[in-house]
């Protein structure tokens, strides 16, 4: 068996051994044919390609960003550090002598016209007792001027207790016979301008009985008040006048 196989196999190997050099050199082009035209297939037939991805590698990446722009330069603030010639209020020696000193001329002073001084020195340019543009007309124009005068005003308000004390002539009302049969009294709050002769104006009710309110008009239409002097003029003056009803004194 092992003899049978043996020469099979020498056999085989014997068929081998008769090829010659002109089938391997067959076998070799035949072999680079078809890799050849596996090779220029995809060159010659570009559609078959996918072009998204030949589109990918043609366009261009975008450009970089640009930079952002410098910071704004700081301002640069000097300080310039002034040197007193003050001490503690005193004049201090300088520190250094410097090398040109400027001298400082004083404008002269105008010829003055001013009166003489009694029993003393005249001033420059006067004359002895002269008044005409001299130290008494200049002290004279120094001197504040008068203050505006205030307008004064036509009307003015004013308490009670102040008028009170301006009446000249005071009528007392009569006590309404009604009233005093139903016991009625208290006081009678009047508004009233008194004008700048003293007479009553603009009289009118405020508070008070209905019953008492009559006579309290009818009686204070007739008193009189000095004027009002404002600033020395006279003004009207709006007040109020309270006149009291009593049982008693009725």
């Amino acid at each position: 068996m092992f003899e049978d196989s043996l020469l099979e196999s020498g056999g085989k190997n014997s068929k081998l051994q008769r090829r010659g050099p002109w089938a391997t050199l067959l076998s070799f082009v035949i072999q680079a044919a078809l890799i050849g035209v596996l090779v220029l297939i995809p060159l010659i037939y570009t559609e078959a390609l996918p072009k998204q991805q030949l589109m990918g590698y043609l366009v261009a990446p975008p450009p970089p960003p640009p930079p952002p722009p410098p910071p704004a330069a700081t301002p640069v603030v000097k300080v310039v550090k002034v040197q007193s010639e003050l001490d503690n209020g005193q004049l201090k020696a300088p520190t250094a002598i410097p090398k040109k000193i400027q001298m400082l001329r004083e404008d002269e002073a105008p010829p003055s016209t001013g009166v003489g001084v009694v029993g003393g020195i005249g001033v420059p340019g006067g004359s002895a007792g002269g008044m005409l543009g001299g130290v008494l007309n200049s002290i004279a124009s120094a001197a504040p001027s008068a203050a505006p005068k205030i307008a004064t005003p036509k009307r003015i308000t004013v308490s009670q207790g102040v008028t009170q004390g301006m009446v000249v002539r005071k009528i007392q009302p009569t006590y309404p016979p009604l009233a005093r049969t139903a016991r009625v009294s208290g006081a009678v709050v009047l508004q009233a301008v008194i004008a700048k002769d003293g007479t009553i104006l603009n009289l009118h009710a405020v508070s008070g009985n209905p019953l008492l309110i009559p006579a309290a008009l009818d009686a204070v239409k007739q008193w009189r008040y000095k004027p009002y002097l404002l600033n020395g003029e006279p003004v009207e003056v709006d007040t109020q006048i309270t006149v009291n009803f009593t049982l008693s004194g009725g």
